[in-house]
């Protein structure tokens, strides 16, 4: 008897077929399951050390039909209660798994240039983590200032909106700003402390779910040919060449959106930080930012930041938040028909009809997520629609 150690190898087999770590001691009370154990002896081999496949079951046999079905029944509903039990969970897979595309293409280049792939994996994680950091430490100090500039003049605001000669004053007599906002507050109680846990527990699970996604997506990355290797794995021999060259394709699009998403993202926030520095609005690095993020959220996200920013341009004059409004259309058209189209739409080209309903399903799915992912994955959808779809309608 030749057994393997535990840790490693072929799994341990007995000359008889028990394994000699496993219901020992082996006695002849078995009966027909020591003759079977003779029989599994004779089907392994080196090459097969689990012996090879039996035959397949006969499909159209009634046993098999009702108890096909049963069971698809019991683990479409268990895939149903799992799925809503680890929706949060796979939000943060599916966050990390769509990072991981979007660092891909680097990672592959380096590897392409000579590269090991855990080097150029580790490589690629440390030049994103330093310019991560090295974004923090430059905007913290500046946003920190920024902040408390705004809670010393808040007063100054108050001031402001009673006063009818002002801007904000004058809005704040059409519109009762200042009574609204005081309703608002006035409507705190008692419920404000356990509030305040609350946001504070919220904060923390951010934090915690942002390290998870990172370290997910490090994985994932690392790991990435054999997962591929794996997906292409569970299609049929016969349909894995067709399946290789779309899969690639789709991923190859979702990288190619995710880093053209962050460079466009990249350049608002560089051009709101310019314009606003320009014309002295104040908090302009903060807004810059904000833009900046809003931006990664297709077709709504820089709207909804315009509008913010004009709002705060309003308090340093009527003209120079008609200047801003003008300033966003205009880089909002620039952005849909130059920067988009040369730097996404090479690779990923949804129609804007597509783009703005798959935006809003993804939102009302998933929220800020789901339309963040919603362009990439409709662009998957509608090569696999044109690839396979069209072409078996077509010959009908």
């Amino acid at each position: 008897m030749n057994a393997a150690p535990p840790g490693g190898g072929e799994p341990p087999s007995a000359e008889d077929g028990h394994d000699d770590l496993v219901a020992q001691p082996h006695t002849e009370d078995e009966g027909p399951v020591a003759e079977a154990e003779l029989q599994a002896a004779e089907m392994t081999s080196p090459e097969q050390p689990l012996g090879a496949p039996g035959r397949r079951f006969d499909r159209r046999s009634p046993f098999f039909i009702g108890l096909a079905g049963s069971a698809g029944v019991a683990v479409t509903y268990g895939a149903v209660q799992l799925v809503s039990a680890m929706s949060s969970v796979l939000v943060l897979i599916g966050v990390a798994f769509f990072l991981a595309l979007g660092l891909e293409p680097v990672v592959s280049w380096c590897v392409n240039h000579g590269l090991r792939r855990w080097f150029s994996t580790a490589l690629v994680f440390v030049v994103f983590l330093a310019g991560i950091g090295a974004f923090a430490a430059a905007a913290i100090p500046p946003l920190s200032q920024q902040v408390d500039h705004l809670i010393n003049h808040t007063p100054q605001y108050l001031q402001q909106a009673q006063d009818n000669s002002s801007v904000i004053g004058r809005l704040n007599e059409r519109f009762h700003l200042q009574q609204h906002i005081s309703d608002a507050v006035g409507g705190i109680d008692e419920s404000a402390l356990h509030q305040v846990l609350s946001a504070g527990t919220a904060v923390l699970g951010v934090v915690g779910d942002t390290l998870i996604t990172v370290v997910l997506t490090l994985y994932f990355l690392a790991d990435m040919p054999r997962i591929r290797a794996t997906l292409y794995r569970l299609v049929p021999h016969s349909r894995r060449p067709r399946t290789i060259l779309i899969g690639d394709e789709i991923f190859a699009k979702v990288g190619a959106y995710v880093l053209g998403n962050v460079l466009i993202s990249l350049l608002a926030g560089a051009a709101t930080l310019i314009w606003l520095a320009v014309f002295d609005v104040p908090y302009a690095l903060l807004l810059s930012i904000m833009v900046a993020l809003f931006d990664l959220v297709p077709v709504v996200g820089s709207t909804i930041a315009g509008v913010i920013v004009a709002a705060v341009a309003l308090t340093v004059s009527l003209p120079i938040c008609i200047a801003t409004i003008v300033f966003y259309v205009v880089f909002r058209l620039v952005e849909d028909y130059a920067l988009i189209p040369r730097i996404i739409g090479r690779a990923v080209h949804v129609p804007a009809l597509t783009t703005v309903v798959a935006v809003l399903m993804g939102a009302a799915l998933l929220g800020i997520v789901g339309a963040l992912v919603a362009i990439p994955i409709a662009a998957a959808v509608q090569l696999i629609v044109e690839e396979v779809l069209y072409p078996r309608l077509d010959a009908v």
